[in-house]
């Protein structure tokens, strides 16, 4: 059987086992994470595995326990099929190919981030506006549009927050329509009012997963996975790789209009997930793995070359801009040996210069292993220039990993990191707790789980306070 096989089960587990070790007790919030479970087949031929209904889970930690629970998040799209017992959207962001009963209704997932902001927890797809849910019962609220402000048919699914002034910057691309150039970049107070918006289009119509948020800018990464509203007419993916096409960067100023905006140019390559950004006033640098072509195998290549497994590695690589400098051009080094993605870092350092993060790896070098996908956990020393890794078994994947300071103080990177490993001989799942400083050290503790976690994209942990303070406990 298939590990990643639709689930189909909203669960409430209380007080899981602990099969090693000990929870840390200091460790006092919810880790919220969102996967992908599909509610009806499919009837969309070799569908892809994102084009899947969200369900959203937590994980509250309190007094050293562990309480799981998991609940579809009930869009419009799901309601629609629940009600007809059938699938009715067909295939990835392909409108045409929808049973004409859903005929320009919401096709959100809301399947690939779930976060907190403003006294709100809202899990995310980037094609639509978020969803907000409830925190404590993980039932669904409605569609979010930040009380009517919103203006962008979409939302980006990896908004950044601003430790400094409480602030979530995020943006909308495809923001009027699918195909579209148009993006527009959003900044909201702490309270979820939006404060600030400003539109401008790309040099070309793409896939803009995620972007950088410095102190002082904004990066939009322009890569060649490029969309294009002909192709959904003839029943093609929506994106496709275009070897032919350059990377620009486009960077704004916090807060900057449109006449403020620059690009910065660069050759092909694949980026998709940030795990940092900060600048100097002057020079912009932007952490991201990088690789030679598409990393997606089910987006074709234009030229019709094959996937080539090797060339969709990516390795942690530093763009940097020069912004008072003539220059159109950005320069990319590359800082660490190890494959990997789903970067994070500590997330009380976004926007600032920071020196440490963890990530997803398929491969360590010198550690041969059986099997594919994410087998490892590494930790990323940035200063020291070193990369140490937790391997989770074979038989085994892991889903992004997830660091929880020790405690509000604790300094960067002392704490622990969260990751969800599937255990594919056993057909269920566990998370681990492993301390981020010794992150090739046995867990901090190993929290069982009597069944599978299907596969899953992004999370975010909430301290209890923070519900406190929110009037949601």
């Amino acid at each position: 059987m298939n590990f990643n096989a639709p689930m189909r089960v909203e669960a409430d587990i209380y007080d899981l086992e602990v099969a090693q070790g000990e929870v840390p007790e200091q460790l006092d919030g919810t880790y919220y994470r969102v996967v992908c479970d599909r509610q009806y087949p499919s009837f969309v031929p070799n569908d892809i595995p994102f084009n899947a209904d969200g369900m959203v889970t937590s994980f509250r930690f309190s007094k050293g326990h562990v309480d799981f629970k998991s609940r579809y998040v009930r869009t419009p799209r799901f309601q629609a099929e629940r009600s007809a017992r059938r699938a009715l959207f067909g295939a990835y962001r392909n409108a045409y190919t929808d049973d004409p009963s859903v005929a320009g209704m919401n096709r959100t997932l809301a399947n690939t981030n779930v976060f907190w902001h403003g006294g709100r927890l809202l899990a995310s797809k980037e094609d639509s506006p978020p969803i907000e849910i409830d925190p404590l019962t993980l039932d669904t609220v409605g569609v979010h549009t930040f009380d009517g402000a919103l203006t962008s048919q979409t939302s980006t699914a990896h908004p950044k927050f601003d430790p400094r002034t409480g602030e979530m910057v995020f943006f909308g691309y495809a923001a009027k329509g699918e195909g579209t150039p148009d993006i527009v970049y959003y900044e909201a107070d702490p309270a979820g009012n939006l404060v600030h918006e400003t539109w401008f289009q790309a040099p070309y119509p793409s896939m803009v997963h995620d972007f950088a948020v410095t102190q002082n800018f904004v990066v939009f990464p322009i890569i060649p996975l490029v969309s294009d509203l002909g192709r959904l007419r003839q029943g093609l993916p929506l994106f496709a790789w275009d070897p032919e096409k350059d990377v620009f960067l486009g960077v704004l100023p916090r807060k900057g209009g449109v006449e403020d905006l620059r690009w910065y140019r660069g050759s092909t390559r694949f980026a998709s997930h940030i795990l940092g950004a900060y600048d100097d006033g002057r020079h912009i640098h932007v952490d991201t793995p990088v690789s030679e072509t598409n990393y997606f195998p089910f987006f074709p290549d234009l030229s019709g070359a094959p996937v080539d497994p090797e060339k969709t590695k990516g390795y942690l690589s530093r763009w940097t801009m020069d912004t008072l400098g003539d220059s159109a051009t950005f320069t990319e080094e590359r800082l660490t040996a190890h494959a990997g993605e789903f970067p994070r870092m500590d997330d009380r350092f976004e926007t600032l210069p920071y020196s440490w993060g963890v990530l997803g790896l398929y491969e360590v070098p010198g550690e041969p292993r059986p099997g594919g996908g994410f087998r490892w956990i590494g930790a990323v020393d940035l200063a020291r220039k070193r990369t140490t890794s937790h391997y989770v078994g074979d038989a085994s994947s892991v889903g992004e990993p997830l660091f929880v300071p020790a405690h509000a103080d604790a300094a960067q990177g002392k704490g622990y990191v969260l990751a969800v490993v599937g255990r594919h001989d056993e057909m269920r799942s566990d998370l681990l707790i492993l301390d981020a400083q010794r992150i090739d050290a046995p867990p901090v503790a190993t929290v069982k789980l009597p069944i599978r976690v299907p596969y899953g994209l992004h999370g975010n942990w909430v301290t209890t306070a923070e519900l406190q303070a929110a009037g949601k406990v």
